[in-house]
C-alpha cells in the first residue's frame, strides 16, 4: 500500500544549508532501496517535504526525520493513502523556496513567504504539485 506523508520542520543549525545538502545526499542514497520518492523543499530555515513510498517504508523514515538532529519542530502536516505517486520521478526533488516567484507561493499562502506552519496539508500538496508544474524542483537523482 502506497502512502504520502507531507511535514514541515526548522532547521537545527543556523547553517541551514549545510543540513539541507546532508539531507538531500542522504535521502538520495538510501531512498532507492527503500522504494521512497518525494520532494523536499527548503528556505529561511524551514524545511517542507513530502514522502511517497511503502507504507512501512515511510512511517519508518519519518520516525527518524522526528528523531534527526538537524531537524526540529517537526510537525505533521498530511498522511493519507495513495493510488499513485505524484512525486515518483525524484528519490528526492529539491526546492530552493528563496529562488520561487513570491506570486506562485501567495496563490497558497496568506504572505508571500512560505510558512508551512500556517498552511494545510491539502494545500501544502497544491503548491508542491504546482512546484512540479512549473518545473521549480531541481534533481532528477
Amino acid at each position: 500500500m502506497l502512502v504520502r506523508l507531507i511535514y514541515a520542520s526548522r532547521a537545527a543549525s543556523s547553517d541551514a544549508s549545510e543540513a539541507t545538502e546532508s539531507i538531500l545526499a542522504q535521502s538520495r542514497a538510501h531512498n532507492p532501496a527503500s522504494g521512497i520518492t518525494g520532494i523536499l523543499c527548503h528556505g529561511g530555515g524551514i524545511f517542507l517535504q513530502a514522502l511517497e513510498g511503502g507504507r512501512a517504508q515511510v512511517n519508518e523514515l519519518y520516525g527518524h526525520i522526528q528523531r534527526d538532529t538537524r531537524h526540529k519542530d517537526v510537525v505533521l502536516l498530511s498522511y493519507e493513502e495513495i493510488n499513485e505517486r505524484s512525486f515518483g520521478g525524484w528519490t528526492m526533488g529539491l526546492v530552493n523556496l528563496a529562488k520561487l516567484n513570491p506570486s506562485i507561493v501567495l496563490k497558497y499562502c496568506e504572505r508571500p513567504e512560505l510558512d508551512p506552519y500556517a498552511i494545510s496539508g491539502k494545500v501544502a500538496l497544491a503548491l508542491l504539485l504546482e512546484l512540479m508544474a512549473t518545473a521549480s524542483i531541481m534533481g532528477r537523482a
